[in-house]
């Protein structure tokens, strides 16, 4: 088995979502062990639960820290930081105690990776309402990763679906507030990051298609001049720094020729301009990962499922293609530090 697999550390998520199950599904038959080697971080209890919720059973190995961690046989490793109770919080049910929780769980993966004994994180789904009220007060865990690595740059959220890369101006913010926000620095910045990112997975030449603000883009100022006055200058000027971006598009259709191939990845305007789109595509096997960050961060682009939790019917695909996702780019970012060291 190749030893040069990233080391991803593996988080259940808050606890009374469909997390648990799905990571203890996923590592039962050690499905994605040819991807990257990975070491949990949570609460034993939480994997024992999930062991439970999934009809699975798998035997862990508790370390101090993943340099400890053993791969060669069937154990899995776990840094088992002995703080989530599962028994104290229902099931399917909004929990600020639990996402407190999850927070500092998350915080323990983020000290790994700064300290580099992770070269990824890969986490199961959060309840992003559950943090907030938790203590964790940022309007989503991007934001959160960003301020525990004291990141001060742009950064993004983007979806990975079928080899696209879908990206967003704004994001988790209200649609009233989005407007406002967006201007040539966010477009521009969204352009870049979408460019960057595909660049370091491996896209040589990424095709970017910006999506239009308004119905029709527009309808030539019929709907509103945004198309023409900010954003089509924005993407002629970015697509002057060699960038192979065009648009705006109409969002109703964009989506559809990126699918069939002519593009690599939309930039929409605003959250749900894309994420319908790609939820609608594939719900189940999108993934997510926080752009722009030095650590790679990964994860379903679906959420806590409250109401199938503990049914035993939680499907893995989107986690095995974050954690397939992570290992793409770390393993990618390992090379570029190789190349430029030698």
């Amino acid at each position: 088995m190749n030893e040069t697999r990233p080391v991803i550390a593996l988080v259940p998520g808050d606890c009374t979502g469909i997390g648990p199950e799905q990571t203890a599904r996923m590592l039962a038959d050690r499905r994605m062990s040819e991807t990257a080697r990975l070491v949990v971080v949570g609460d034993a209890r939480v994997i024992a639960m999930g062991m439970r919720q999934a009809g699975v059973t798998f035997e862990l190995n508790v370390i101090a820290s993943p340099t400890e961690a053993d791969w060669s046989g069937s154990v899995v490793p776990i840094v088992d930081l002995a703080n989530t109770d599962p028994s104290l919080f229902p099931p399917g049910v909004v929990s600020a105690e639990s996402g407190r929780l999850t927070g500092e769980t998350l915080a323990r993966a983020i000290d790994f990776a700064k300290a580099g004994t992770v070269d990824a994180i890969t986490f199961a789904p959060l309840n992003k309402r559950a943090m907030f009220d938790g203590g964790w007060r940022f309007p989503d865990e991007h934001k959160m990763f960003a301020h525990l690595l004291e990141h001060r740059t742009y950064f993004s959220e983007m979806n990975v679906l079928d080899n696209q890369w879908m990206s967003r101006v704004t994001g988790h913010t209200a649609l009233r507030e989005a407007i406002n926000l967006i201007d040539e620095r966010s477009i521009t910045d969204a352009i870049e990051l979408a460019d960057t990112m595909m660049r370091k997975a491996g896209i040589d030449k990424p095709r970017i298609a910006v999506a239009a603000l308004n119905p029709h883009a527009g309808e030539n100022g019929l709907f509103g001049r945004d198309e023409i006055e900010l954003i089509r200058p924005t993407v002629e000027k970015a697509a002057r720094t060699g960038i192979d971006c065009k648009g705006p598009f109409p969002a109703d259709t964009v989506y559809i020729r990126a699918f069939a191939g002519e593009f690599d990845s939309v930039v929409a305007m605003y959250h749900d301009q894309g994420q319908i789109a790609t939820k609608l595509r594939g719900f189940n096997r999108g993934v997510t990962v926080t752009a722009g960050l030095e650590t790679v961060f990964t994860t379903p682009s679906h959420g806590t499922a409250f109401d199938i939790v503990g049914q035993g019917v939680a499907k893995t695909g989107a986690l095995e293609s974050a954690i397939s996702l992570a290992a793409q780019l770390a393993t990618a970012g390992a090379r570029r530090k190789a190349a430029v060291a030698a």
